[in-house]
């Protein structure tokens, strides 16, 4: 069965940082679309909070069949409130989950220093080893040239379902380990508290970037179904 993968970047991304694993995905003969969100990459300047995202995605599977999301990293916040509106065949989450409404991306680290705008982060192995690990200078150098600042307000808004659609889901952990992640989840850790029994867990040891550090790998991970 052909599958529509809806590809959603993280913060500061746009479309574009998912062009190897959407043209691997067309290869094994899926579609891909790969969303550029309100005010990021070629839309940047453009004001945006959370619902301009979700709204984003939803436009973006309009009129599709057997349509995957996918949403990487603060991707994941909109993903979880379009596939609650939406029927779509399944949800993959990359380095992200299906948080609890009320939760904001703020949540997740220390604020930024403006609220017109977040900044990119400056993209240096060395600061931050282990979310950049397996981007060589190419990607790096990728990364610097094409992030923009993120629109504050949708970091700052929280998470708002709006919508009863529970979908089959799978997480791609990445800087987390399934090990790590069950032991958070039977700790009772909050981001997890919204996490359903049977979400799928599959691991692909890498930085927080797969899309960039390992296109193969993670193409095949979002094309298998099931347990």
């Amino acid at each position: 069965m052909t599958e529509t993968f809806v590809l959603v970047p993280g913060m500061w991304l746009g479309g574009w940082v998912w062009d190897g694993v959407a043209a691997r995905l067309r290869e094994a003969g899926d579609e891909a679309i790969a969303v550029t969100l309100t005010g990021v990459g070629e839309r940047a300047g453009e004001d945006a909070d959370l619902e301009r995202h979700v709204a984003d995605i939803i436009e973006a599977a309009r009129g599709r069949d057997n349509v995957v999301l996918v949403g990487h990293s603060y991707g994941g916040l909109p993903v979880t409130a379009a596939a609650a509106r939406i029927p779509v065949s399944r949800v993959v989450y990359v380095d992200s989950g299906p948080l609890p409404d009320g939760t904001r991306q703020l949540d997740m680290g220390p604020p930024p220093e403006s609220t017109e705008a977040v900044p990119p982060r400056p993209w240096e192995p060395a600061d931050d080893p282990e979310l950049l690990a397996g981007l060589d200078d190419e990607a790096l150098a990728l990364l610097r040239k094409r992030s923009t600042a993120h629109p504050y307000a949708s970091v700052a808004q929280p998470l708002h379902r709006g919508g009863t659609l529970n979908p089959p889901a799978t997480l791609i952990a990445c800087t987390f380990s399934p090990e790590q992640i069950a032991e958070m989840r039977a700790a009772g850790h909050p981001f997890f508290a919204a996490m359903a029994d049977d979400v799928v867990i599959r691991g692909l040891p890498t930085g927080h970037w797969p899309m960039l550090s390992e296109p193969d790998r993670l193409a095949d991970l979002l094309r298998a179904r099931g347990a």
